[in-house]
């Protein structure tokens, strides 16, 4: 199972087009509320229904986990223990882990992104610690870290998950059904 944490302040493009993919590429993919609570508020005031609240997370079931980007959403993520503890544990894991537009941040503050290739909203490219930046490609994939530059990457980010977890077959398949060129 692959989660993708909101918290209050998500960028609803990154959050909803990820999850929308792949469950088109039939993977289970759940959201995971961070506040404790089911309802969770986007930057534009689109509030979402989460699948589970951070505490029903069986940790045994996960292969991966997505951070949305969006403001304050980012800054909330990069201060959740639970979304620390998770990604650390992900990342000690070589499990998938993602970010897109600002949420790079949080994993720069997990120390996720020491040493490795990331990217992130041009704005947010000096806050990416010790990472080497990006700031050529839209989607960049370092080792079982994958980073994104914002809404309007957020197909080509899911995508690349999809094409990682089930292959370049389904991922192209996917693609073309979608209308994606």
């Amino acid at each position: 199972m692959y989660l993708l944490l909101l918290a209050d302040g998500f960028e609803e493009i990154e959050a909803l087009s990820f999850v929308d993919i792949l469950r088109r590429a039939q993977i289970d993919v759940r959201t995971v509320s961070v506040t404790g609570e089911k309802t969770v508020t986007g930057s534009h005031k689109i509030g979402i229904c989460a699948d589970l609240t951070y505490n029903e997370v069986d940790f045994s079931v996960v292969n991966g986990a997505v951070l949305p980007g969006g403001l304050p959403g980012t800054y909330n993520l990069a201060k959740s223990e639970f979304v620390k503890n998770l990604f650390i544990r992900l990342s000690d894991s070589k499990k998938l882990i993602g970010a897109i537009c600002a949420a790079p941040y949080a994993l720069a503050e997990f120390g996720i992104l020491n040493g490795k290739t990331a990217t992130a909203n041009p704005a947010f490219w000096d806050k990416l610690g010790n990472a080497n930046v990006d700031k050529n490609s839209r989607v960049c994939v370092c080792d079982n870290v994958i980073t994104s530059q914002g809404p309007g990457t957020a197909h080509e980010f899911a995508l690349k998950f999809v094409e990682l977890i089930k292959g370049e077959k389904i991922a192209s398949e996917l693609k073309n059904e979608m209308l994606y060129k």
